[in-house]
């Protein structure tokens, strides 16, 4: 646990004259599952395009597991373990929902430019593809094509997809977005079946499922890190509780 499986220095990013991402130094550790919460505007999504590549900083560093990764794109970061889903979903909608998971499964095990060969072939794959789409309950939907999903269950999808890459890093922006609230349980549930060297770093919105997931919580507000914390310390910082109120005269944390 010395060594960070992620981590940034310095970083900031600026947006022409309005700086975004403000010298943040942080870092996720192997194994562990930290949540990310802020207000609207806080910055949370950038950052995370930040730590993927979909985004260069300013300035500062980001690294995965001691090597400096701030000048590769995203598609290089993505071979070397770092896994996302996005704010709004990103599939392919004509393809089935086994189409787009056995896609991401090529890819990771590097066949993806020869799908030419009979499908009996690939007995492997299909087998994990099958796997992928049990652990996130969506066998039942695997010939469906993906527009056709409830958009509760495109967010599935989308979490099997980055599962099927093999991460290192899992990085998830708004997964229960879609999801009923009753129904959040089925994120932690998937949640709790990945191996526990990989890494998770959580945006969410629902904080029932931001406190019965994390270790620990960054706060970020204004592209800073305010706090970091147990669960439990982060809800008694009284900090933390007037950025969410003033964004919210009922207490809940608004948007991102």
């Amino acid at each position: 646990m010395d060594t960070a499986m992620l981590e940034t220095r310095g970083l900031s990013c600026s947006f022409g004259s309005n700086l975004v991402i403000a010298d943040v130094n942080f870092t996720l550790r192997p194994g562990e599952r930290r949540a990310l919460i802020g207000p609207n505007g806080a910055g949370k999504t950038t950052f995370i395009n930040l730590l993927t590549g979909r985004l260069r900083p300013w300035s500062g560093n980001v690294l995965l597991n001691g090597v400096d990764i701030t000048d590769l794109d995203e598609a290089r970061r993505i071979r070397l373990g770092i896994g996302r889903t996005f704010q709004i979903t990103s599939l392919f909608p004509r393809m089935t929902v086994r189409e787009n998971v056995f896609l991401a499964v090529a890819e990771c095990e590097g066949i993806a430019g020869n799908l030419l060969r009979s499908v009996l072939s690939y007995g492997r794959q299909v087998a994990r593809v099958d796997e992928l789409l049990h652990r996130v309950s969506l066998s039942d939907v695997g010939h469906v094509p993906a527009q056709l999903l409830p958009y509760g269950r495109q967010r599935l999808l989308e979490i099997a997809i980055a599962l099927a890459l093999r991460p290192k890093v899992l990085l998830l922006d708004e997964p229960a977005a879609g999801i009923p609230t009753a129904e959040s349980h089925i994120i932690l549930d998937i949640l709790a079946t990945l191996p526990n060297e990989i890494a998770v770093l959580l945006i969410d919105h629902d904080m029932d499922l931001v406190f019965r997931f994390a270790q620990q919580i960054s706060v970020l507000v204004q592209g800073s890190i305010l706090v970091e914390g147990a669960p439990s310390d982060i809800a008694a910082d009284q900090r933390v509780r007037e950025v969410y109120l003033g964004d919210n005269k009922h207490g809940r944390p608004a948007a991102a």
